[in-house]
């Protein structure tokens, strides 16, 4: 019987659209992988409703690229008559901002369980699964993505959208599950849960917490409900799998998107600006790992007001658009490319123009010294820029300015805009985790450098 379906809805946000384009749609390296001979066999128990551990398997039913879909049974696996029977399906989709689930199916739950709706008939919530506790509450995303220190995000669930959580990557731990012989890392991912209006809502809110293990899955769930000390535990711990532990990717955020943060830079040149362009960033808009980034004038000759759109998926940190209002008391080269009419080329304003150039992204998701990448001759950002060349992480480097001393994660992009000087060259960039862009050099073609400095 085919019950608790779900589907999901496009919603426009804010003030720009969420592409899923450059999702990682890999079925062995992620957080959740899914190879068609994937298995996974959970053990789980409710303490007040279901005391006796009902373990389910999983396998994978269908790949279609992005998209692919888990099935479960709680048959032929030895559960004794007290356990909960339970056979399932549960869709997800792989996009750039994260793990979404799409679907779900099963069986009715068990008479035993609070009923999580409003009305007893045709209620689609059930918490009588494994999997139906990973995505209770927190469907889009189930597990956003690039999981990075810091990350936080908000969502909804259950068959009419009227669960509600708030969920934090907490850091990575050591677990131990039944699967494994020894502990494995893990990335800890909390998540405060509402529902209201249900008979059972105190039954649907509580505090989870998932272990997820990169190239397994999530390998524990501890779902602590509502209702004071005697209120039910739901736990589920992984007894077995087809699938091996990996590290689990870096998760320093180097280009935090968090709502206030602010930075202070100075930008000179040594032959266009000998005296600093002083000016204020602030990130004042957030919706999904996408932002507003807001600039103006602290001091100096060039006088600015802008915003830039900037957005963090899983292949890496992209700026989508910029807007600047500038009055210069300085003459600066002109950028090209030449098939742009010149009203349409973008300028030289500000540290964040300097930075965003050329092509994206800024650096990868999880950066290490093996990423590279090219600007391509075809595109958005070649059309808008006209600019070839090849991007670098060079590592981690040491680097001092005004406000502070920071270990930064340094990129280097060579860059070449036919004909125009001002637009070629060299630059470095510095990145600090929890603080983002603190230092860039720009070698000019015309033999000029700009310096940008962090100085609070």
């Amino acid at each position: 019987m085919s019950w608790g379906r779900g589907v999901v809805i496009a919603v426009c946000v804010l003030f720009f659209a969420v592409s899923s384009a450059g999702a990682d749609d890999s079925t062995t390296e992620s957080w959740l992988p899914h190879p068609d001979d994937a298995t996974w066999t959970y053990a789980w128990t409710d303490s007040f409703f279901s005391k006796t551990p009902t373990k389910e398997k999983v396998t994978v039913k269908e790949n279609t690229g992005s998209a692919f879909t888990l099935a479960w049974t709680t048959e032929d696996l030895d559960n004794p008559p007290a356990a909960t029977s339970s056979i399932g399906t549960v869709a997800f989709q792989e996009t750039g901002g994260g793990l979404i689930n799409t679907d779900w199916s099963s069986n009715s739950p068990p008479p035993q369980f609070p009923i999580l709706c409003a009305a007893v008939a045709r209620c689609g919530n059930s918490l009588a699964s494994t999997y139906y506790n990973i995505i209770w509450g927190g469907r889009v995303p189930v597990l956003s993505a690039p999981l990075l220190e810091g990350a936080s995000w908000s969502s909804t669930g259950g068959a009419a959208n009227d669960v509600a959580s708030s969920s934090e990557y907490m850091g990575t731990e050591d677990v131990t599950v039944p699967a494994f012989d020894k502990p494995v890392k893990a990335a800890v991912v909390q998540s405060d849960i509402t529902q209201a209006g249900a008979l059972g809502d105190p039954y649907g809110s509580g505090v989870r917490t998932v272990w997820w293990v990169y190239g397994v899955g999530p390998v524990k769930v501890l779902f602590e409900h509502s209702g004071g000390s005697a209120a039910p535990v739901t736990t589920a711990e992984l007894q077995s799998t087809s699938l091996s532990p990996k590290a689990p990717p870096p998760d320093a955020n180097y280009f935090p998107l968090d709502k206030g943060l602010k930075a202070r830079y100075s930008w000179t040149n040594t032959k266009w600006l000998k005296k600093a362009s002083v000016q204020d960033f602030v990130v004042d808009q957030v919706v999904n790992n996408s932002a507003r980034v807001s600039v103006k004038t602290v001091s100096g000759p060039i006088k600015v007001a802008g915003a830039y759109g900037f957005t963090l998926r899983s292949d890496g940190v992209t700026n989508i658009w910029g807007t600047t209002s500038t009055a210069s008391l300085v003459k600066l080269p002109a950028l090209g490319p030449k098939k742009l009419p010149v009203g349409k080329r973008r300028h030289f304003f500000t540290p964040f123009d300097l930075m965003t150039y050329g092509f994206n992204p800024l650096f990868t998701a999880y950066p290490t010294t093996a990423d590279s990448w090219e600007g391509k001759v075809s595109g958005r950002d070649y059309k808008v820029y006209g600019v070839t060349g090849t991007s670098k992480v060079l590592g981690i480097q040491k680097v001092k300015v005004p406000a502070g001393t920071f270990d930064a994660l340094a990129v280097r992009t060579t860059l070449s805009q036919p004909g125009f000087p001002w637009g070629s060259g060299t630059r470095t960039s510095w990145f600090a985790a929890g603080r983002g862009l603190v230092k860039l050099v720009f070698a000019h073609g015309d033999h000029s450098t700009s310096r940008v400095e962090l100085l609070k």
